[in-house]
Order: structure tokens, then sequence, then C-alpha cells
């Protein structure tokens, strides 16, 4: 990957999450364009901005019609669409205190690191990320890019994810007995089918855009074994499945063979 290729991928991304004026067009000039859907680089490309939607693109470099109209030189950039990242978790990033943070951070704590995380996310190329679990911040921090307050992709979430005692998304894994309660529905933590549709209703509740339902033990969590299956199809299946008026996805991460 090359500096033109990620400064290409910047500007465009910062142009179509800033808020544009009523009216206001933008026009990209573009040295070449890649057209995903025959595979071809397309030299002397215009792409059209309007608020925050393409609203076409065209052969040549279009000259901007309106006085408040403005133009992105990229006649020197090959540009592509934003990338779509279907797995991230915006409120954090692999280090070597994550479990310590657990105990040391608070809410606003993890909320203003994220907003570096979606930033960097962002400035990547990547212009939507789904979202896999977190602690309730992500659901906030999708809000605040919606409104304009934060700069950063368009954020689907899962709110909590959803597992089973001891399984993949418990947040009191590696715990000292004496610390690690009970964690309910609520928390996203079920063990049969109605606190699994309780844990379903509370993350709709919460603003959830999908579920995720972790149906083992983790790979990378601290979880005592990521291998075995902790829900079984007959069981899952009752709660999983929201009413026909939820038009939701709902992605599972198994990790044993029959998880």
């Amino acid at each position: 990957m090359t500096r033109k290729f990620i400064h290409t991928w910047a500007t465009a991304a910062l142009l179509l999450t800033a808020p544009a004026a009523f009216g206001q067009k933008t026009y990209l000039h573009c040295g070449r364009l890649l057209d995903v859907r025959s595979g071809k680089l397309l030299s002397q490309q215009t792409i059209v901005v309007e608020k925050d939607r393409i609203v076409a693109v065209q052969s040549g470099y279009t000259a901007a019609a309106g006085t408040q109209d403005k133009v992105i030189n990229l006649t020197n950039r090959t540009v592509l669409p934003g990338l779509i990242d279907c797995h991230v978790h915006v409120e954090g990033e692999t280090s070597k205190d994550n479990f310590v943070k657990d105990f040391t951070q608070n809410p606003a704590d993890v909320a203003y690191e994220a907003i570096e995380h979606v930033n960097k996310t962002l400035m990547a190329g990547f212009t939507t990320v789904r979202d896999l679990g977190g602690s309730g911040v992500n659901v906030s921090l999708r809000n605040a890019i919606n409104r304009g307050l934060v700069v950063g992709p368009r954020i689907v979430t899962a709110g909590k994810a959803i597992s089973g005692t001891g399984g993949h998304m418990d947040p009191t894994n590696g715990y000292r007995s004496n610390l690690m309660g009970v964690p309910g529905p609520a928390e996203g933590i079920i063990n049969g089918p109605d606190q699994g549709r309780q844990a379903v209703r509370e993350q709709y509740k919460r603003g959830a855009d999908l579920i995720k339902i972790a149906s083992t033990g983790g790979v990378l969590s601290v979880a005592k074994d990521g291998s075995a299956p902790q829900m079984t199809e007959p069981k899952s299946g009752r709660w999983w499945k929201p009413p026909a008026t939820w038009a939701w996805p709902w992605p599972a991460t198994p990790t044993a063979p029959r998880g």
C-alpha cells in the first residue's frame, strides 16, 4: 500500500463524512479511478458529491457549476471506493495492558480512546465498519459520528455481544473469584432461551443495529476453553430469530466445529 493510496482514501473519506452546505457540490478530479464493477482503471474522471452522497461519475474533468462549489485536485492520484471492514471493535485495540484497562478505565476514558481509533480507521480508507461488541460506548460513538460531532466511518454496531457464562463475551473471564459476580442478560451473558430473548431485547432497546452471538469460547479471550460449543442449534434457534418487524442481521462467532 503506497502513501498516495492512503492519502487519496483519507481525502475522499473526510469529504464524505464532513457536513456540506445546502446545495453545495464537490468535484473530485481523479487522475485514475478504479471501477470495481469492471475491474478497470479509468483515466481523467470526475466524482460529483452533493451533501454526503456521490451523485455522478463523469468522464473528463468537470468544472464547478456554482459559486459555492469546490474542486479537489486528485489528478495525480488513484482513487477507489471507501473500504468496508465487517469485523472491528471500535472501543479498543490490541495492547499489552488490555486486561488492566478493564480495572482502570472509566467509560469516558474508553470513549476518548475510541475517537482516536475511528479516526485512524477512516484515515486508512475504511468508510464503513461493522462493530461486533463492546461496552455500549460503541453505540454512543456511532451516534456522535452520525450527528457530525466526531469524525469517523459509518458504524453499524452490535452494542454488547451475547454469549453464555464463561463464553467468549463474558466480561469477567480471568477475574479472581470475588470479582466475578454473576453477569446476566443486561451484560450479554445468557443461560437458556429465555435469557437469550431478554439479552437480544436489551440490545435492541439500547440502540444496537445487529446482534452478535458468540456460541463458544473465544480464541483471543481468557475463557477456560475456546473450543467447546455452549449452545445447541435447536435451543439457540428458538430465541435468536427476531420478530418480523426487526430487520436485523445476526452474525455468530463459532470456534468449535459445531459451535
